[in-house]
């Protein structure tokens, strides 16, 4: 089986745009949650989102580095953000000028809701101004496949084109499906991550329907908070995570540094309910003995878990029953940064896999903030509260659950 390795990543989040500056604001813990300031939030029950903060400074985002500005008027915020974090990745990969074989490239960039700003905004429109009024970029603008779409017109990458869409577990799965996209000789290079820029009026009235957000309005930078006595549902976020994937020997003949290794990744149903995790959380238990074994690799093994960990009732309980059951007498440690980032939806895998593969990197671990008061089932399990812990990190798994039931986990490892 072929080795697939990381060459490359780029990040776009509210903790920060830029691998090392978002990087360094979550092992200090910074949360990246604010007030709404883009619409009006009079009539939604949840007033606070993680947005990328735009701008030319560092850390900030600035699409105009990545897309021509009269571009980006063709394009939903979710391929805006995604084009971006690409650009940041192939950078780091040395991969804006290769002249090797652009067909053994491809891209697997999914989204889990896609292009819902522009939808809203277009049926706002049609209201106002009738249907005369609607774009002729309206569905290049809303489909999913387009972020995937508009990197490989852009850098010429004529491999694989896929789009996954599988709510929040979309970005790690469009990793998985890269990975394997490797081992099986059909591409040398695989662009694989996952976009959302779902911060409108729209989804948040709907997750709010659903009672599955956060009412700590007064709070924002405290309002995402797993695994608290006191926490009462997920913070929106929107942004991007972009990792260059590779065959080993491949990045080994072009020089390319290598971060880490894809070594395993489980995928699983719940088969149970539409919203609600299955009971102990056994689905996600499956897909994490499945990575396992896929690596080969003993729960023992594993230092660091980035967990789903949305700050939800049922799904925070879930994982970690299914955790600390897998788990159980060995040194493994969790967190789950979305304490920080919020929850990015289909982006969120993709984010949180590059937050593991910096752990490997600086033998770091970055913490769960807000942990103040914990519920009675964390007992003395390490979730890293409020402080980043330095440890050995060469063995990571991150976790992903996504409405539908759909599981992914998977684990990256330390090259050797």
């Amino acid at each position: 089986m072929k080795k697939v390795v990381v060459t490359g990543m780029g990040i776009v989040c509210p903790v920060g745009t830029g691998i090392d500056y978002t990087w360094a604001n979550i092992i200090n813990g910074k949360s990246g949650i604010r007030k709404i300031t883009e619409f009006d939030v009079t009539e939604i029950s949840s007033k606070i989102a993680g947005i990328p903060e735009r701008g030319t400074e560092e850390g900030q985002f600035n699409p105009d580095i990545a897309i021509d500005p009269k571009d980006q008027r063709k394009m939903d915020k979710t391929i805006i953000y995604g084009l971006t974090a690409t650009h940041e990745a192939l950078a780091d990969a040395n991969l804006l000028e290769y002249d090797g074989d652009k067909n053994r490239i491809g891209v697997s960039v999914g989204s889990g809701i896609g292009g819902i700003s522009t939808i809203y905004e277009t049926c706002l429109d049609i209201q106002k101004n009738g249907p005369r009024f609607v774009s002729p970029f309206f569905v290049p603008k809303s489909i999913v496949n387009m972020t995937a779409g508009h990197i490989s017109i852009k850098y010429g990458f004529g491999g694989p084109n896929i789009s996954v869409a599988t709510a929040c577990a979309t970005g790690a799965h469009s990793i998985c499906e890269g990975a394997r996209m490797i081992q099986h000789g059909d591409a040398d290079i695989m662009i694989c991550g996952g976009t959302e820029g779902a911060v409108c009026p729209l989804s948040m009235l709907g997750f709010a329907a659903l009672r599955a957000l956060t009412t700590n309005n007064d709070d924002p930078e405290h309002a995402s908070r797993p695994w608290d006595k006191n926490r009462d549902g997920f913070v929106m976020a929107e942004g991007a995570g972009i990792l260059v994937l590779e065959e080993y020997e491949h990045a080994v003949a072009r020089g390319a540094k290598i971060y880490a290794e894809v070594a395993g990744y489980g995928l699983t149903a719940d088969a149970y309910h539409m919203t609600a995790p299955a009971p102990n959380g056994v689905g996600g238990l499956r897909a994490m003995e499945i990575a396992l074994k896929d690596a080969g690799l003993n729960p023992s093994d594993v230092d660091y878990i980035n967990a789903h960990g949305t700050s939800t009732g049922l799904g925070d309980v879930g994982e970690l029953v299914a955790v600390k059951d897998l788990f159980a007498n060995t040194n493994v440690c969790m967190s789950s940064t979305k304490s920080m980032t919020g929850h990015l939806l289909g982006a969120a895998g993709a984010i949180e896999a590059i937050f593991c593969v910096l752990a490997i990197r600086d033998n770091i671990v970055p913490p769960t903030i807000n942990l103040k008061e914990p519920i009675d089932e964390v007992g003395d399990f390490n979730l890293v509260p409020n402080v980043a812990q330095k440890r050995s990190v060469n063995v990571t798994l991150s976790n992903s659950f996504g409405f539908g039931g759909t599981n992914a986990s998977l684990i990256l490892k330390r090259v050797k």
